[in-house]
């Protein structure tokens, strides 16, 4: 773990599903207190400090978690010994775990701090430079002690459910008074000033600013995202013009970075919006980098690289994203033999575009390989092709993806709503749903030790590596 600075807040990101399995232990209707442990990845960043759950062991009653010596509960020194080790040799963070009564406040005892204090400086000698710490939940909040290496303590500013829809618990009500923005005064009247104060703090990724991801800029830029994120290191020429949002032929003649084009119309539509434009590819390491503190990222680009690094983005820093795209497929004859848009809304919880065979592993080698190497092996062929592309489709797929994204932030998504992936073919008029898997052994979201699920910085991204590097790999 990179070294900590004391300013930084701290925050657990903690997927849906191991909140779900942590409301059933903690909750189950008796009111009593129960325990367990969450081991968390680390993503750090100049700014903040995010603890990634990855895995929750739940202490059973009366063998793992008993009554205390000098407190009511307390998890047997066993169970604690084996969870510490654990942490230790898979370089995550150790976070004990319990409840208090109460809905929408919660805060330590004193015989918790006091518990904290005799247990957690024995402990941050065993896990060798990684944090520990501890968590307390109600019904509605979550409170944390964490303890860094150097035995300074932090608390734990809020936890972010990720799921189909986005949930924040801090320690309590703590509400603050928004002053409402006169702007959008249509748009707050179905989410309110909050829900429009969380856009205005969100941090988003954009990958490809072509026919879809322009769009994407448009839309989500005039919902007052504040911050962005845009990826592409393309230019503007003439065949672009009939899709790219705001683009002229004064933009074609100058062959302007579509990144330019983009950051100029979210700012059109937003002028306090923060707009980072880089000019270069996904599969870019420092490029990659830039992505780990969003809050939700979009992809619109189309090469299978791009697709990976961004399945890998979602599953290792728990940052949910869409990927979108059209297609239109050809028969033998020449004709157009099915046209279809597809919104795949990608969560931790949800599955993976490896598992649902979405990224093409010969299609993946083939973009790994040098422009020597393709050619050699007869790839530079495809190169050539030029694909089909109508504003009209790439529409249908953006719309549900802005709408994926803002429900989620303003947390309107419904209970239960489905996460299947959506498939639009207008030539039949008919909506699809494709289910997406997640399968016990993936390298991205499976849970086995060499997965790269909720690992944050203790794993690389698969992004580009020096040549040499790469053959000698291979």
């Amino acid at each position: 773990m990179a070294q900590q600075s004391v300013n930084k807040p701290h925050h657990l990101v903690l997927p849906a599903g191991l909140k779900a399995q942590i409301d059933e232990h903690l909750f189950p209707g008796d009111r009593d207190e129960h325990g367990a442990v969450v081991l968390a990845g680390v993503a750090e960043t100049a700014h903040e400090v995010r603890l990634l759950a990855r895995e929750v062991r739940l202490a059973k009653d009366g063998r793992d978690y008993v009554p205390g010596k000098r407190g009511y509960r307390m998890l047997r020194a066993e169970f604690i010994t084996q969870q510490v080790l654990q942490a230790r040799d898979e370089h995550l963070v150790y976070l004990a775990v319990h409840n208090h009564g109460g809905t929408d406040e919660v805060a330590f005892s004193h015989d918790d701090l006091r518990s904290h204090e005799r247990g957690y400086p024995a402990l941050l000698q065993i896990v060798r430079g990684m944090s520990v710490g501890a968590l307390v939940f109600a019904k509605n909040a979550v409170a944390g002690d964490i303890w860094r290496p150097d035995r300074s303590r932090v608390p734990l500013e809020r936890t972010i459910v990720v799921g189909p829809s986005r949930q924040v618990l801090t320690p309590g009500l703590g509400g603050r008074d928004l002053r409402p923005d006169p702007r959008y005064d249509r748009q707050v009247r179905l989410f309110g000033d909050r829900g429009q104060h969380i856009l205005s703090k969100a941090k988003v990724a954009i990958i490809g600013l072509g026919g879809a991801g322009s769009l994407l800029a448009e839309i989500v830029g005039r919902l007052g995202v504040g911050r962005f994120v845009i990826i592409d290191p393309d230019r503007v020429d003439r065949t672009n013009l009939p899709r790219l949002v705001g683009a002229s032929r004064w933009d074609a003649s100058l062959s302007r970075r579509k990144t330019t084009l983009a950051k100029r119309n979210i700012r059109r539509a937003n002028r306090e919006a923060q707009v980072h434009a880089i000019t270069s590819d996904i599969v870019e390491p420092n490029v990659a980098a830039e992505l780990v503190d969003c809050d939700f990222v979009f992809l619109a680009a189309d090469t299978m690289r791009a697709r990976n690094v961004f399945n890998a983005l979602v599953h290792q820093y728990l940052i949910p994203g869409v990927q979108v795209g059209a297609k239109i497929v050809s028969d033998a004859a020449g004709g157009v033999a099915d046209v279809f848009a597809v919104t795949r809304l990608v969560t931790p919880d949800s599955g993976c575009l490896h598992c649902t065979g979405l990224i093409n592993a010969a299609k993946l080698q083939a973009e790994s390989l040098s422009e020597e190497e393709r050619r050699s092996q007869r790839y530079v062929e495809d190169d050539d092709i030029v694909v089909p592309s109508v504003i009209s489709l790439n529409a249908s797929a953006c719309t549900q993806a802005a709408n994926d994204f803002l429900f989620y932030m303003t947390g309107l998504t419904a209970y239960g709503a489905s996460q299947d992936y959506i498939r639009y073919r207008p030539m039949c008029r008919e909506w699809w749903q494709d289910k997406p898997l997640r399968k016990p052994g993936c390298l991205d979201c499976g849970l086995e030790s060499r997965s790269r699920f909720g690992r944050g910085d203790d794993r690389r991204l698969p992004v580009k590596q020096e040549a040499g590097r790469r053959r000698h790999s291979a």
